[in-house]
């Protein structure tokens, strides 16, 4: 089980350190801002959106390494997707995250989002690993701003 625990906090520290999508995306469509007041963790995400598919999307993410980590993971899982298969997503990260049950969890199935689940193990945490779904969410909505309390 350690071995991977520490493939989990590979992932982690790669996307830290080498954030996919990371740069602003402009011009855009949408876009939100997520502030996190818990930890400082501020973000915005960028959406090009022409129609029904997210042609193109970014989280420009100052923060920490959950927050870095978990919006360059979710830029790279919903590019090229559907408005209805992101908002399938949304809902089942934040309740991987969140949820009262533990999941399952495969990181062939899940993939680098498997990674985030060791935050469950520190509630304080969730917010930095859930921030930029928020601001995806609220992004797709027309919303800008996507403040955690």
């Amino acid at each position: 089980m350690e071995d991977l625990s520490d493939l989990y906090q590979e992932i982690i520290l790669s996307h830290n350190k080498r954030p996919r999508n990371g740069e602003p995306l402009i011009p855009c469509t949408h876009q939100a801002d997520g502030f996190n007041p818990l930890c400082g963790d501020k973000l915005t995400v960028y959406v090009r959106k022409p129609d029904d598919l997210v042609d193109e999307i970014s989280c420009d993410t100052e923060g920490c390494a959950i927050s870095r980590a978990s919006g360059s993971i979710m830029t790279t899982l919903v590019q090229g997707k559907k408005i209805s298969e992101i908002e399938t997503l949304i809902e089942e990260t934040k309740a991987l995250l969140t949820g009262d049950e533990e999941p399952e969890i495969d990181l062939v199935q899940h993939g680098d989002m498997a990674a985030l689940i060791g935050v469950r193990k520190f509630p304080a945490r969730i917010k930095c690993a859930t921030l930029a779904w928020h601001a995806l969410e609220s992004a797709l909505k027309g919303e800008v701003d996507a403040t955690t309390e």
